[in-house]
Parts: C-alpha cells; sequence; structure tokens
C-alpha cells in the first residue's frame, strides 16, 4: 500500500513541476493553481507512504529520482527539449542509485 501512495506522490510532483513551467512565473491562473495542488498533493501523499512504514531513504530516493526521469522525459515530449547522452547516463546513473538503496534496505 505505501507504494501506491508513492506512486501517486511521484506523478502529483511530475504534473505540478510541469506545471510550473507553464505557468510562466505565476502569470497564468490555472496552471499556477495546478503547481500548488500538485505540490500540496505529493507531499500529502509522500507522507501517507512514509506513515505507512516506508523508510524514508527509500521513499525519498525513488521519489525524486523517478521525478527526476519523468521531468526530464516531460521537458521532450511536450517542450521540445533536447538531451544528450551524457543527461541519459546521468539519469541512468540516478536511477542505480536509487536500486542500490532499495535493494540494500533492511528489512
Amino acid at each position: 500500500m505505501p507504494w501506491l501512495f508513492l506512486a501517486g506522490a511521484i506523478l502529483s510532483e511530475v504534473v505540478a513541476t510541469t506545471s510550473l513551467k507553464l505557468s510562466e512565473g505565476f502569470t497564468r491562473l490555472v496552471p499556477s493553481l495546478v503547481v500548488v495542488i500538485g505540490y500540496v498533493a505529493a507531499f500529502g501523499l509522500l507522507s501517507q507512504a512514509l506513515a505507512r512504514g516506508m523508510p524514508i531513504g527509500v521513499a525519498y530516493g525513488v521519489w525524486a529520482a523517478t521525478g527526476v526521469a519523468l521531468v526530464a522525459v516531460a521537458g521532450v515530449v511536450f517542450f521540445g527539449e533536447g538531451m544528450t547522452p551524457v543527461q541519459i547516463g546521468g539519469i541512468a546513473l540516478v536511477i542505480a542509485g536509487v536500486l542500490a538503496l532499495e535493494l540494500g534496505a533492511a528489512r
């Protein structure tokens, strides 16, 4: 069950961060509202994952790494931003680090 809350937190954070770019410095109302609602939801859902026993290092690591990867992909897909092989390698290293945290977590 904590993984479902974490997945919701990740999706909320990605939507909020993507909307942050669309808000154009909080000058556009709807994207600005999505930013605020998305981040409140993200932290609320993350807190629920933690309250249900997920270790904080694993939860935050997975949340941050997955968020970084998905926001980078969103930048490419929705905003036409480029991605170099070095950036792809960096994302892979972040994900590998989070996997190491998860696999090394005491059960």
